[in-house]
């Protein structure tokens, strides 16, 4: 079980969770977010309009969504992508610590549980217990469009093969670990964006193309994802290109 959590690490920052958490430490208990009525999904989404600058409630709904699934849940993507294993990241579980930026400081289990698992049990315990869920719950507080966060979720998930890919990780491995989650994934994630890989000189890796827009650009950053639909698909290849002959891992 150590090892799982230390290879998530050498990923990065975006892959570490803490175990045995505290109190005292502000911890938000991730199955409060599902109650769209909850205080806590409203710190969550205050936290983040007033971190990014969003001009709506839709619009950081559509943010958080995507970093959500793209920080907290995307430890355990990864852990079965590489290891075969399965973290349980279902929200009672899971908590986070609100950050004053953009994004999450934290992300905790309550109890490190890890099995061998095939890849039907993380669609369970990740989308259809946790995810989906919190996309409706979203839905139903803001009004942001099922669809568009869903594609937040779509997004999120894809990012742990493709910034895996990119760090050190199997890139065989990781393609084959991703068609493999897109086929039992609930929520008709298929839809909403395509992992295509390139390669630049000695350089390789996964990259995503989104069909739906989280509306960062709307914040007061006023940036646009690498992987933006509003941006053509060559000029998002073309941008991927250059980052990765770089050697850069955007988000």
């Amino acid at each position: 079980m150590t090892d799982v959590f230390a290879r998530l690490e050498s990923f990065g920052d975006r892959f570490r969770l803490q175990r045995g958490l505290a109190p005292g430490e502000d911890w938000i208990g991730c199955d409060r977010l599902l109650d769209p009525w909850s205080d806590e999904l409203a710190q969550v989404l205050d936290a983040e309009r007033r971190a990014s600058g969003q001009v709506s409630d839709h619009a950081t709904a559509l943010t958080v969504m995507a970093v959500y699934a793209g920080t907290v849940t995307a430890a355990a993507v990864l852990a079965w992508a590489v290891e075969g294993a399965v973290i349980d990241m279902r929200p009672h579980n899971v908590a986070i610590r609100l950050s004053p930026h953009h994004g999450f400081e934290a992300v905790g289990l309550r109890e490190p549980t890890v099995a061998k698992a095939p890849v039907e049990t993380l669609v369970a315990w990740v989308l259809d217990d946790h995810l989906l869920p919190l996309a409706q719950a979203m839905r139903i507080r803001t009004r942001a469009g099922l669809r568009q966060l869903y594609g937040g979720v779509a997004h999120g998930c894809a990012a742990a093969f493709c910034i895996a890919s990119r760090r050190g990780g199997d890139v065989d491995e990781l393609e084959r670990a991703y068609r493999t989650f897109l086929a039992a994934a609930s929520g008709g994630l298929d839809h909403l964006g395509t992992v295509i890989r390139l390669r630049e000189r000695d350089r390789e890796g996964l990259f995503y193309l989104r069909n739906t827009c989280c509306l960062y650009y709307t914040s007061a950053e006023k940036v646009k994802c690498s992987s933006c639909c509003l941006d053509t698909v060559d000029d998002r290849v073309t941008n991927y290109r250059r980052l990765l002959a770089d050697g850069v891992v955007p988000h």
